[in-house]
This record gives C-alpha cells, structure tokens and sequence, in this order.
C-alpha cells in the first residue's frame, strides 16, 4: 500500500507537518442537530403596555392605556409562542405587538409578560391531589379582600385560615370583609383574628361602604370569599356597571352557586381596582412551607432556633411551648400561628365550621 507523506515547505523531506486545528476545521453534518440552540428574538422596544383584565379560552383582554382616558382601549390578545408554557392571568402587565386597533374581530399578541409584584396562588384540592403544583389566581396585587359572611351561609374560619396563609405566601396585605351583620354580630370573629392584627370591615346589605372603599382606594385587590357570601353584592355597588350575577343561598345546603365563572379586573370610581373571582369552595396550600407561615410571625420566630430539627411547631417538644411560657410573647399569637398551621393540612374547606377554639394547653 502506498503511503502519503505531508511535506512542510522551504524544508527538507521527510519532515511532516504539525497541523494545527481551529474551530474552523470542524465539519458539521447538516440535519436535525446542525441548528443553533438559541436565536436572537427580537426586543419588540415599540410594544404597547397593557393591562390584563380578563381571561378566557386562550385569549386575553388587555386594557391599553393612553393620555387621554377616553383613549383608552380593550385590546383582545393570544399568547406568542415564544412565551412557551409561561401562564398569563388577570392582573399581569405585559407587552402587545400586532393589531393593538381594539377593533372588533381583530387579535394582538401578548410577547412579553412583565416582572410581578406578587403572585396569588392556590394548589389543587388537597382532599383530592395532593401533587403540590401551583396554581396562579391573579398578579400583582397588593391587597387580599377576604369576603366571608357572618350568617347565611355561617363563617368558616378555616377557609380564612387557609386564604390567611396564601396571603402571607405571595406578600400580599389581608383585609377581613364581613357581610351580613344585619343577621349576625360580628364581635366573636373579629376576636378571634384580633391576635393576628388583620384589619376588618363591617358591612351589610343597603348599608354604607365608605369605610370599604377607604381600603380599596388606589389600590389593586383581589376579592376571594365562599359562594354565596354577598361578594357579587359588593362588587356591583362598587362598580355600578359591573352587572355581575348574584344568586340566593341553597336552604339545603348553606351554599352558594358559583355565580361569578372567571376573575375579571374592574376599575373602581374613586381609583384603583379591584379582581372579583369565582366563588371557592377550598383553598389548598400544599406549595406553602412551613417556614413560609412562620415568617409572618416575627415575635414568635427567635423562640423555634432550639426547635427539634423538622419540627411541625403542632407537637409535644415544640419549643415554641417554653418560649411563650417565658413571656417572650402572647399566647394567643401561638395558638393563631398553630391555627394557621393546621389549616395547611388536607381537610375539606367547605365543611361546616364550628368557631375555632385556642390550641389546647399542653
């Protein structure tokens, strides 16, 4: 077999050359793998901000601000596919390129959600998917309206628990509306979260919501509460023009219909906005830690650094027990946190409640 030789040349023979290799010798097979990984997408810097606030089948009304408030414009959007699976819900701010007109029959695309502020979330119904996914209720609001009726149907503290620990989840501030005290006095509830420092209001039906819209004005709230609570109510004397539906309480049941079938963001007359959604029934926390809960109780913190490693601050040798023993703070503030911590259990939200007592002395 004949053998080849490489020659350097100006030298003698039989010196062969060392090759040197670079990034340009590398030969790449066309075909499936020949692609780059990633391209530059474009910045879209011309894209018009928009507000979402309504969801429904893959589209998304977005409002459009402009100077002039009567320009203003409810602009109909999908979701670009460079997104991929990132969620958009009700309160996002995100970017519209496209036909951004507002013009009937016309579709813009949403190519950019913008960074929250917060994030409203839920798990599935811990007595039936225990998976841990979360699920996003609304963005970047700054206010949880908790809307829970004092009769009619009765109060059920641990559906407020529940929505309580999802507020301190995603920093969201908590605000106790109670409707119906026509039916009902609202002393005993309001007690039994006065530990916890949540404000509260009290309403009832043809009464005064001054003090309510104090609370809500300037701000972005989300209203979440039972079916048939009166939050629908609310919502129409608030915004006169909401015309969401209300429904009567089942005489059965004690339940409500869920009237209200998606969340939908509405600007109120005196400024800011409230996000009414759809009634609930149960509330899971299986995304929410422990550590999370606790670290809305700063007093109560310091006293479980000698802890048992992965205590549940719920059993014997808790020492959160000798801490409060101590006087290092109120007790009742630890039978709220232990309340709270209970209530991340799986146990079904739409039971009927019986008022919850302090955490037994142990």
């Amino acid at each position: 077999m004949r053998a080849f030789r490489t020659r350097r040349r100006g030298h003698g023979s039989g010196s062969l050359r060392r090759r040197e290799y670079d990034e340009d010798d590398v030969r790449v097979r066309p075909g499936k793998g020949s692609r780059p990984r990633t391209r530059i997408r474009p910045a879209h810097e011309d894209a018009e901000q928009g507000f979402v606030v309504a969801v429904d089948r893959g589209r998304y009304t977005t409002l459009v601000e402009a100077k002039r408030k009567q320009q203003r414009r409810l602009v109909v959007a999908m979701k670009a596919r460079e997104l991929g699976r990132k969620g958009i819900v009700v309160g996002d701010r995100v970017a519209l390129v496209g036909d951004v007109s507002g013009r009937p029959d016309t579709l813009a695309r949403v190519v950019r959600v913008e960074p929250r502020t917060s994030m409203l979330r839920r798990s599935a119904d811990d007595t039936e998917d225990t998976d841990g996914i979360e699920r996003p209720v609304v963005a970047n609001a700054d206010q949880l309206v908790i809307v829970t009726a004092l009769a009619d149907p009765p109060p059920r503290p641990r559906m407020i628990d529940r929505i309580l620990v999802a507020a301190f989840d995603a920093g969201i501030e908590p605000l106790l509306c109670l409707t119906k005290s026509d039916l009902a006095p609202p002393d005993d509830l309001v007690a039994q979260y006065a530990p916890l420092g949540v404000p509260h209001v009290v309403v009832h039906r043809g009464g005064s919501l001054d003090e309510l819209r104090e609370h809500l004005k300037g701000r972005l709230s989300v209203l979440v509460g039972h079916s048939g609570v009166g939050k629908s109510t609310l919502v129409n004397v608030l915004v006169p023009d909401a015309n969401r539906a209300v429904s009567q309480v089942n005489a059965v049941t004690g339940r409500g219909r869920h009237t209200s079938t998606s969340a939908v963001a509405l600007e109120l007359p005196e400024g800011g906005w409230i996000i009414d959604t759809p009634g609930v029934r149960s509330f899971g926390l299986a995304h929410v830690s422990v550590e999370t809960v606790l670290a809305a109780f700063p007093d109560l913190v310091e006293g479980t650094l000698t802890c048992p490693k992965g205590c549940s601050h719920l059993t014997e040798g808790c020492a959160l027990d000798s801490w409060v023993a101590a006087g290092h703070a109120d007790l009742a503030r630890l039978r709220s946190l232990r309340r709270l911590l209970a209530s991340r259990e799986g146990s079904l939200d739409d039971a009927p409640d019986q008022p919850a007592g302090p955490v037994p002395e142990r």
